[in-house]
């Protein structure tokens, strides 16, 4: 099987999962299939980690094109939805070993918060960790990936298409810490 076609079975399987599905005050209502929540236009949980060295550099990630929502975009954190009987940190152990290879690290929690785009309504929760091993990216969801300067982020934000989601779990994290 090619790379597009492991991709395309991977998103086929993604929007099958059963993902936690919420009211507006993040109450658990129960869960459906990822791709009929997002049709319904209802309200999913997800986790995004923001990966950082010890040095301080923020591990920043290209999506595949095949991701049914932003597509090709970077991203700041890796992450995605609350799957059906998890909660927020098992979420977010969870998608931070599948997209690139982390395990082990301690999460530190820094924030809650609703996030809404069209396609995309979330009660997010933030997470931060700190790794200076290799990274194992996950060939279906993941191009490529690296550590920058926080401050290089923030000016390739302004060049390249970043997914707003986690834009806004960094942007939040970084007012918190000013």
């Amino acid at each position: 099987m090619d790379a597009s076609s492991k991709e395309a079975a991977h998103r086929a399987a993604s929007d099958a999962e059963l993902i936690a599905w919420v009211d507006e005050q993040d109450n658990l209502l129960g869960a459906l299939v990822r791709s009929d929540l997002r049709k319904r236009g209802q309200i999913g949980r997800g986790t995004y980690i923001m990966l950082f060295n010890s040095a301080g550099e923020l591990c920043v990630h290209r999506r595949t094109l095949s991701k049914a929502i932003y597509p090709g975009y970077w991203d700041v954190a890796a992450g995605g939805m609350v799957a059906a009987g998890e909660n927020y940190e098992q979420s977010a152990a969870r998608e931070l070993e599948e997209e690139l290879g982390v395990s082990g690290v301690e999460l530190t929690a820094h924030d809650h918060f609703f996030f809404e785009d069209p396609g995309n309504r979330l009660w997010c929760s933030a997470f931060s960790a700190v790794w200076d091993g290799p990274l194992r990216l996950q060939p279906e969801e993941v191009l490529e990936a690296r550590f920058m300067p926080i401050e290089d982020v923030l000016k390739d934000v302004q060049a390249k298409p970043y997914c707003p989601d986690s834009l806004a779990a960094l942007n939040r994290y970084l007012a918190s810490r000013r």
